[in-house]
């Protein structure tokens, strides 16, 4: 068996782990989710999540942290100032992962029933799901036709 090329790079500077340094903790793409669904406000977020506030004020620290969602002020009134939650864009880059972990969740892990949620173009109604594409504008259908190669920022092991 040859060697994988992939154990020639270094891992330090990898995207995919420098994303899951951030993603990856438990609950965030949960609260992600909720933003994304237009649940904006922490006592909603809250409630409609199921994650403690704890958790849910540490996850929206780290994504203000990191520039994927920004603070809005709001005050209901008779009530003190409080915060909303919005993307930025760099969140809303994310929404192609969103999506893509509806579509696999929904393929792999609903029931009989379907999925509960299904994403939809706002114009025409019809589903969205996402596409690999290549810069040349190729339209990848077979996803063993896809392979990584060392990029720009690839560091030797």
């Amino acid at each position: 068996m040859s060697t994988p090329a992939a154990l020639t790079w270094s891992t330090t500077n990898c995207p995919v782990g420098r994303a899951m340094d951030i993603l990856g903790e438990s609950g965030t793409v949960i609260v992600l989710r909720e933003i994304f669904n237009g649940v904006r406000r922490f006592d909603l977020m809250q409630r409609h999540s199921g994650l403690s506030r704890a958790v849910l004020s540490h996850r929206l620290a780290l994504l203000v942290e990191h520039g994927i969602v920004h603070r809005v002020a709001y005050r209901d009134p008779g009530e003190r100032e409080r915060h909303e939650y919005r993307l930025t864009t760099r969140g809303f880059d994310l929404q192609p992962v969103m999506v893509a972990l509806a579509d696999w969740g929904g393929k792999h892990l609903s029931g009989p029933e379907g999925p509960a949620v299904e994403v939809e173009h706002r114009d025409c109604g019809a589903r969205t799901h996402v596409a690999l594409v290549c810069e040349e504008g190729h339209v990848i259908d077979r996803l063993r036709d896809v392979r990584t190669r060392p990029g720009p920022g690839a560091m030797p092991t």
